[in-house]
């Protein structure tokens, strides 16, 4: 957060609580999302209200806050049928598995070198097809003026990488009166969600296709996305619950003693933390930042702020993340994948012994590995519950 977002909002909207809910991308690893969101639904009162005017999501949070926003029931509804769908989510409603669909993807990116790197249709390793089929059938868009017109809700945000400009560029839905923004590689664009948004911002590079949208190409919205929490802030937060899905934030990993590399790092180890900095990093990084500008803000009384000509104000926030490694539990559900997809994993070293068990959680999308993901979301929110509580006043 940069002292410029920090205030950006009018007066008129600074002395208004404003509560966002930040779903970081992640793939498969947003199941775990589907777990904490799971225990605030059970902490809050059954009778209560969307608790996040604005719910901003990127790649795979970006589809979870769109399920959310688009539900035409209470939250607590809207909760349980996310629940339901990542319980039941099975690989084959994200992504084609045969073995000619995966040959198919190799050949695609293997002749485009003989064509300057370019095919004729978006360039991707895996074709998501059924994501598309699944996610039209699945989320009504139209129910995001339906619920800004009922009061539920501001403003929703999904965010993408333009492949031309360069940009992080937040398409946001919500109140007529928000406006855009932009910011060093960062734009906020008012436009009408649709499912090539959804697509756009879950579009792994090189795994999953791009997305043509107004005469650009985007792909993963996690690349290039410098500062994650920024968008909520913009659209007028000023309470932030970020669900991460990284183990980073975790005391007990920090300074742990690595076991020594009995090879040099694979294929699937590299792209693993390829995928790790765009995916998380950032958030990571954003949160920090985050944090140590309200120590400072917190030094400083509002009328001396306000005198000098610095309209700052503290952001309150509540971040849950992971308590164990996702790449381990990944590295034990591996032999769930369907055949192809397992061949593939061992032969560029997307395992557990091949060390790039990092890169496999992201297509995880195995019934046994989500569930396990949505218990452990579960447990670390109901671990925090008094925090939880307090946060949100219950």
């Amino acid at each position: 957060m940069t002292q410029a977002e920090a205030s950006e909002l009018p007066d008129s909207e600074t002395n208004t609580s404003k509560g966002a809910l930040i779903l970081s991308g992640g793939g498969a690893r947003a199941a775990y999302q589907v777990g904490v969101l799971t225990a605030l639904n059970e902490l809050l009162p059954a009778s209560a209200h969307n608790p996040f005017p604005i719910i901003c999501g990127t790649s795979a949070g970006a589809i979870n806050a769109l399920a959310l926003a688009t539900h035409a029931g209470k939250f607590s509804d809207a909760v349980d049928d996310l629940h339901n769908i990542w319980e039941n989510i099975e690989i084959e409603k994200i992504f084609r598995t045969g073995w000619r669909d995966l040959s198919r993807g190799i050949a695609r990116m293997v002749f485009s070198l003989f064509n300057q790197g370019v095919g004729r249709t978006p360039i991707a390793l895996l074709d998501n097809t059924p994501l598309w089929e699944f996610l039209r059938t699945t989320i009504d868009f139209d129910n995001i003026d339906v619920a800004v017109a009922e009061g539920d809700l501001e403003a929703v945000c999904v965010t993408a990488m333009g492949y031309t400009s360069g940009e992080s560029v937040s398409f946001f839905q919500g109140r007529p009166d928000l406006a855009g923004w932009r910011r060093y590689r960062r734009v906020g664009r008012p436009t009408r969600l649709t499912v090539d948004h959804l697509i756009a911002s879950a579009a792994i590079p090189t795994i999953f296709p791009t997305v043509c949208i107004d005469r650009e190409y985007y792909g993963d919205g996690a690349m290039r996305q410098l500062a994650p929490i920024s968008p909520a802030l913009h659209l007028g937060a000023d309470r932030v619950f970020v669900i991460g899905v990284s183990s980073n934030r975790n005391p007990a990993q920090w300074g742990k003693r690595r076991v020594p590399p009995r090879h040099s790092p694979s294929i699937a180890q590299i792209i693993g933390h390829m995928f790790n900095s765009a995916f998380i990093d950032s958030l990571e990084g954003d949160i920090e930042h985050l944090d140590r500008v309200n120590d400072l803000l917190e030094m400083i009384s509002e009328e001396d702020r306000l005198a000098a000509g610095m309209p700052l104000r503290p952001v309150k926030s509540l971040v849950i993340s992971p308590s164990r490694e996702l790449d381990k539990i990944a590295g034990r559900k591996i032999r769930y994948l369907p055949k192809s997809m397992r061949f593939f994993m061992r032969s560029t070293g997307a395992t557990a012994s091949g060390g790039g068990a990092a890169a496999a959680s992201y297509l995880l999308f195995a019934k046994s590995f989500c569930n396990e993901l949505i218990e452990l979301g579960y447990q670390d929110a109901m671990w925090e519950k008094d925090t939880i509580t307090e946060f949100f006043e219950i």
